[in-house]
C-alpha cells in the first residue's frame, strides 16, 4: 500500500496524458530523462523503466522517467497504432493522434533541467560490424547503444556521445549472460546517412544540443527479464557517468527482475475498491461503479484500463491484459463510514474503505451507519442484509472468489441502495 501512495504523488498529468515520474535532490540540476515505450511491441524498454521508478532509490541529482509514452500502442502490443511515433520528431501534422504526445515530450526534452536522454527499445537481431546471417548483422539494431554522432558542441556537458556510449558498451560486456550477447555501439551518422533517423526522438534532442542515446535490447533475447537486465546494466552505467548516487532493493539478476515483472500490485477504483492483481482471476463479473467518469489508480507504473466493445474495462499491466471487468452502474453513496467494524477470529478490527484483511476461521461484519452489507459467494436465504453473520470459507462458493487461489472475497457496503465501499477478505 505504501507504494501505491508514492505513485499516485509521482503521476503529473501532462498534455497527452504523459505519465512523468520525477525523483529529484536538491544538489543539482544535473537530470537524466529515461523514455520507454515509444514502441509499443518493446517491453523490455517499458519493463525497465517502470522498474526504474519503483525499485531505484535516486540519491543526489536527478532522474525522470516516461515509463510509457505510447500508451494505446503498448496495450495493443504494436509498434504504433498511429503510424511509428519514433518517426514524428521532425515535422508531425496537426491532425496526427500523436501529434499532442509528441509535442509534450519534445517541451520535456527542451527543459532547462534535462542534462541526458535515454530512449530504451528493443532491436531485431544483433548487431555486428561484418554479415555473419541474417541474426547477426550491420543492419540489425539489438544489444547497441546508438548515437547520431560523436560529439556536440564543445564545452557541451556529456556531448562526448562515442566516448560515453564506448563507456556504457564496456561495462555492460562485463557481465553478459551468454557471450552472443556482447553489447556495441552503433553510430547512424544521421546527418549524412540516415533520413528516417532524422525523424527521431534522439536526432530532436542532439539538433538541440541535448545529449541523446539509445537503449537497444535484442527480441531475440529469451525473455522480457533478460532485456530488462540489459536495460538496467547500461541505465546504471549512465547514472555512474552523470555521478547521479542511486540504489536499488533488488540484486540485479534475471531471476529477481523475472519476479518482479510479474508482481503486478494493485488497482484502486474511485477510491472505494481495491484489487490486488497478482493473483486476480480473468475476468469478474459486477464489479460496483459509475456509469461514466470512472477513475482508475494502479501502483504499477504501466497499469491501464481500456473498455472493450462489450462495455467491459479490460485491465493491462504494460501489453498483458490481467483481467476484465464486468460493470455492475450504482450511483456513488454520500456521506458514508470512514472505517467499518469487522470482527475476523473473535477480535475486532476498524478497517478503511477500500482495504482487505486477513482471517483464519471466521468473520462477521458488525452493523453499522448502512443499509446493507453483501458478501459476495455468500447466500443466505431471506436476508437482504448480510451483517451479524458468523461466516467461515465454506460458507462461500469459490466460483465467486476474485483470486485464483479461492481465497479472496469481495464484502460490499450500501446506503439507500448506492454503493458505498467494498473490503477484501482473505483466508489464509
Amino acid at each position: 500500500m505504501k507504494i501505491f501512495i508514492v505513485l499516485l504523488l509521482f503521476y503529473s498529468l501532462l498534455p497527452a496524458n504523459i505519465n512523468l515520474i520525477k525523483k529529484e535532490n536538491p544538489d543539482s540540476n544535473t537530470t537524466l530523462l529515461v523514455i520507454g515505450g515509444i514502441h509499443g511491441n518493446e517491453p523490455g524498454g517499458y519493463f525497465a523503466a517502470s522498474l526504474l521508478a519503483t525499485h531505484y532509490q535516486i540519491k543526489s541529482k536527478n532522474l525522470w522517467i516516461i515509463p510509457n509514452l505510447n500508451k494505446e500502442s503498448i496495450i495493443a502490443n504494436k509498434r504504433g497504432i498511429h503510424g511509428d511515433m519514433n518517426r514524428k520528431f521532425a515535422t508531425v501534422a496537426k491532425n496526427d493522434k500523436d501529434k499532442a504526445t509528441v509535442d509534450a515530450v519534445k517541451k520535456i526534452i527542451l527543459d532547462k533541467k534535462i542534462s541526458l536522454v535515454l530512449n530504451l527499445h528493443d532491436g531485431h537481431g544483433f548487431y555486428r560490424q561484418k554479415e555473419q546471417n541474417s541474426i547477426f548483422n550491420p543492419n540489425a539494431w539489438g544489444q547497441t547503444c546508438v548515437i547520431d554522432q560523436c560529439n556536440l558542441n564543445k564545452n557541451q556537458p556529456f556531448g562526448n556521445l562515442n566516448e560515453i556510449a564506448k563507456d556504457v558498451q564496456r561495462s555492460v560486456n562485463k557481465k553478459l549472460l551468454k557471450q552472443h550477447h556482447i553489447f556495441n555501439v552503433k553510430n547512424t551518422q544521421t546527418k549524412f546517412k540516415d533520413e528516417q533517423m532524422r525523424l527521431s526522438l534522439t536526432y530532436f534532442a542532439v539538433k538541440n544540443n541535448k545529449p541523446a542515446f539509445a537503449i537497444e535490447t535484442s527480441k531475440s533475447l529469451s525473455s522480457t527479464s533478460q532485456k530488462v537486465f540489459y536495460q538496467l546494466l547500461a541505465i546504471e552505467e549512465f547514472m555512474k557517468i552523470m555521478k547521479i548516487d542511486y540504489s536499488r532493493d533488488f540484486e540485479l539478476n534475471e531471476k529477481n527482475i523475472a519476479k518482479i515483472i510479474k508482481n503486478y500490485g494493485t488497482l484502486e477504483i474511485n477510491h472505494n475498491i481495491l484489487l490486488n492483481l497478482c493473483d486476480i482471476k480473468s475476468s469478474l463479473s459486477f464489479i460496483p461503479i459509475k456509469s461514466k467518469s470512472n477513475k482508475f489508480y494502479f501502483s504499477h507504473p504501466l497499469g491501464a484500463v481500456k473498455k472493450n466493445k462489450h462495455g467491459n474495462y479490460d485491465v493491462y499491466i504494460g501489453n498483458k491484459k490481467i483481467t476484465s471487468l464486468k460493470p455492475q452502474y450504482f450511483k456513488m453513496a454520500e456521506n458514508c463510514q470512514t472505517k467499518y467494524q469487522i470482527e475476523a477470529d473473535g477480535k475486532n478490527l476498524f478497517l478503511k474503505k477500500a482495504s482487505e484483511f486477513y482471517v483464519n476461521d471466521d468473520f462477521k461484519v458488525i452493523k453499522g451507519k448502512i443499509d446493507r452489507v453483501n458478501v459476495i459467494g455468500f447466500h443466505a436465504k431471506n436476508l437482504r442484509d448480510e451483517s451479524g453473520i458468523t461466516i467461515t470459507k465454506k460458507d462461500l462458493q469459490k466460483r465467486y472468489a476474485v483470486d485464483k487461489a479461492n481465497k479472496t472475497f469481495r464484502i460490499e457496503f450500501y446506503k439507500d441502495n448506492d454503493f458505498c465501499s467494498m473490503l477484501m477478505v482473505k483466508f489464509k
